[in-house]
This record gives structure tokens, C-alpha cells and sequence, in this order.
């Protein structure tokens, strides 16, 4: 079945998956704007919604309330620090076969996951012990 995306969402697409770090809707609206290839902020956010709703986009939720979006390329795993908001990406996963036993028994089609930690970073961690 083929997806019929507008201009916009393919423009949406096409940028986060050149990038290596997920990006903030506003971080997405001024690429483009300095690709002269202006979307409006309030389109920016409806290309993603979109995105996310067909599978093809993740979004994150930082410690900060700020969401993160990335291509879908694989599950993400991060360490996030709570104080200076570093996002560590970890490459193991313990819910990959816990996944498809949810798949089986609630017959339910899985796009993605994430897996996120919440703690302090040894940067910050070694600031707090030096006050």
C-alpha cells in the first residue's frame, strides 16, 4: 500500500533522516527555514503528528518537557541527565522479546519503543560533589 504524504511531511522526513540526533519541532522549523524550505511551526507539527501516527517518526519526551523527534531507524535507549538534559543513547535492550510476546497476545502492531533512564551524569554528579 503506498503512503500518500503531503510535500510538507516529506519534506519533515527527508530532514530528520539526515540527522544524527533527534531534534525539537522548532529545532525542524528553523533547518528548514535556513534550507529555504520554509514550513510554519504550526505545519511543522502536523507533519510530525502525522509521521508519528503512520510509524515512520519517534518522539521522545526529555527531562525537561521538551519533545525530540528522529526518523525511525531503530528502538531508542537513552541515559538522560535530569540537570543539564544529556541524552545518552545505549545500544542494549532487555524488552525485545517482551515486545513480540505483546504483539502475539494483544494482537497488537508495534511501530517502535523507547527506553529511557532518568539520573545525574558524572559531569553534573562531579559538580554537585565539589559544592
Amino acid at each position: 500500500m503506498k503512503i500518500n504524504r503531503t510535500q510538507s511531511q516529506e519534506r519533515v522526513l527527508k530532514l530528520l533522516k539526515t540527522q544524527k540526533r533527534s531534534l525539537s519541532a522548532q529545532d525542524i522549523y528553523s533547518k528548514l527555514r535556513r534550507r529555504d524550505q520554509p514550513l510554519g511551526l504550526a505545519t511543522v507539527y502536523r507533519c510530525l503528528d502525522a509521521l508519528k501516527q503512520e510509524g515512520v517518526v519517534i518522539v521522545r519526551t526529555l527531562a525537561n518537557g521538551e519533545s525530540v523527534y528522529s526518523s525511525l531507524k531503530q528502538d531508542q535507549h537513552h541515559l538522560t541527565c535530569v540537570k543539564c538534559g544529556t541524552s545518552i543513547p545505549i545500544n542494549e535492550c532487555p524488552v525485545h522479546d517482551f515486545e513480540y510476546k505483546l504483539q502475539q497476545s494483544h494482537k497488537f502492531k508495534i511501530f517502535y519503543h523507547t527506553l529511557e533512564f532518568f539520573g545525574i551524569c558524572d559531569g553534573c554528579s562531579f559538580t554537585e560533589d565539589i559544592s
